[in-house]
């Protein structure tokens, strides 16, 4: 399997200059891409009237051979101009068109066509202004009956804000690897159902990723004949004061879940009677100050710390003494916004294998101001890890995953359903279980992160956080191979 890179406009360019470079004409690439478009809507929809909106540029190249490639099929094609194409490739591929041609008129548009948006592509320099920015929003009335070549115009390939008019589809194709819009809220939204397209360009490199299977499955932790608990990782959680208790139970049961072969609470004395109450193959143990938790932690694989922890000096002087044991750390909720006043504190104990997980809230805590000076979350979330020296995981409908080593994935199944409170503690508990169990922290955090909304996504309506530990061993057995991915 290989990893689903994520490429900028400005690397994909580049590799479509290589090709060239290399022998194949930029017109063999034009006709690829768009008989990838052409091959996509007869695949999709019945033959019905289709208007093609073409730019001046490559993406408009494009449209024209969509458009002669549709009408060739059968299917009653009109091509509306937003200007006169101005590259190369896009004049060759005009002049091979042969059908109906008028200039870009979006009140002539017919609402119950097909529309094929080749206005501009990810290459978009400035906001849609004038027809185009007319036609855009005309047809993003019924998304359903749009499709886009490389990208829904309006969106800018690098950015996930779009312009204040752009179009919203229901099906982008786009070419040899996804750009950051095609993945990043807003403009994700407004892509629909996103195709790669294979056009015969060379494998590019860059360390930006889909976060799917094929990024880290090869190296997921599975159990061997002659496991046995220990050898799968020991894992503990710090249970917050007795009335705050649940997340952490939530993160050691998703720990245990993912497959850590021991799972510890390690509990506040006032907290242990209700820990106790609730807990059944974790288990638990008590500390009452930093010194002791530091000698309860000495020999753990990887420890949670900051569900329900409590914003206090407690937790601070907690995550100062798990640091000192050597184990990974996953520091979630509390643990990040306690070091608010001075987060170099934190940073100065962190290394490499442990792993962050705030939301936009907490990262704004910990990186005052960085994810509004940064072109969009990905930036944001690199810097940080740079920054931090750890894994950051930046959640969200897009969660960002970011190496201090400057790799990075964009989660692109997050599910609405895991709104809830609590989900956040599974996923600090999937990421740790994966963690103990000897997976590497960029990786763990990666398939943490895809298995939350998975089993989110199983349950649908109705869930609450407490189901999705019970959920995650479907999803195990489908990555296990039992079931398709």
């Amino acid at each position: 399997m290989t990893a689903r890179r994520i490429l900028t406009v400005t690397e994909i360019a580049a590799a479509d200059r290589a090709a060239i470079a290399a022998g194949t004409p930029g017109t063999v690439l034009m006709e690829r891409a768009g008989a990838a478009v052409a091959e996509a809507v007869v695949e999709r929809f019945a033959p019905r009237p289709v208007v093609v909106l073409c730019g001046p540029g490559n993406n408009g190249g494009d449209g024209y051979v969509v458009a002669r490639l549709l009408k060739a099929e059968g299917w009653p094609v009109a091509v509306q101009a937003l200007a006169a194409p101005t590259t190369a490739d896009a004049r060759a591929a005009a002049a091979l068109w042969d059908g109906e041609t008028g200039p870009l008129d979006a009140g002539a548009i017919d609402e119950r066509a097909l529309v094929v948006d080749a206005m501009f592509g990810a290459g978009l320099s400035r906001p849609l202004e004038g027809a185009a920015a007319a036609a855009a929003l005309r047809i993003s009335e019924h998304p359903e009956r749009v499709v886009a070549v490389d990208v829904p115009s309006g969106l800018f390939g690098d950015l996930a804000e779009p312009a204040a008019a752009s179009v919203v589809a229901g099906l982008t194709v786009t070419f040899h690897a996804k750009k950051p819009a095609h993945v990043l809220e807003p403009a994700r939204e407004r892509c629909g159902e996103v195709l790669v397209a294979d056009i015969g360009l060379a494998e590019s490199g860059g360390s930006l990723f889909e976060n799917t299977p094929e990024l880290w499955l090869a190296r997921f932790p599975w159990p061997t004949a002659a496991s046995h608990k220990h050898a799968r990782g020991r894992m503990i959680v710090v249970s917050g004061a007795a009335w705050n208790t649940g997340a952490a139970r939530l993160a050691a049961r998703a720990g245990l879940r993912a497959g850590a072969g021991v799972v510890t609470v390690l509990s506040p004395p006032e907290a242990l009677a209700v820990n106790a109450a609730h807990l059944e193959a974790v288990m638990l143990r008590p500390f009452e100050t930093d010194a002791e938790l530091e000698a309860a932690a000495g020999d753990v694989d990887c420890a949670v710390v900051g569900p329900a922890a409590g914003v206090s000096e407690t937790t601070l002087l907690n995550v100062l003494a798990l640091a000192r044991t050597g184990a990974a750390l996953v520091i979630d909720a509390d643990a990040i916004t306690v070091f608010r006043e001075d987060p170099e504190e934190l940073f100065s104990v962190l290394d490499r294998d442990d792993v962050l997980t705030p939301h936009p809230g907490e990262f704004d805590r910990l990186f005052p101001g960085l994810l509004k000076s940064s072109a969009e979350r990905i930036s944001a979330a690199r810097a940080a890890a740079t920054r931090a020296g750890a894994v950051v995981l930046l959640k969200g409908a897009d969660t960002v995953i970011a190496a201090p080593d400057g790799r990075a994935a964009v989660n692109t199944n997050g599910s609405p359903w895991l709104a809830t409170a609590g989900s956040g503690d599974v996923l600090a508990g999937l990421v740790a279980g994966l963690i103990a169990q000897g997976m590497e922290s960029f990786e763990a955090a990666c398939a943490g992160a895809w298995i939350h909304a998975e089993a989110a996504e199983l349950h649908g309506p109705g869930l609450i956080a407490e189901d999705l530990p019970g959920l995650t061993p479907a999803i195990l057995r489908r990555l296990h191979g039992a079931g398709p991915l």
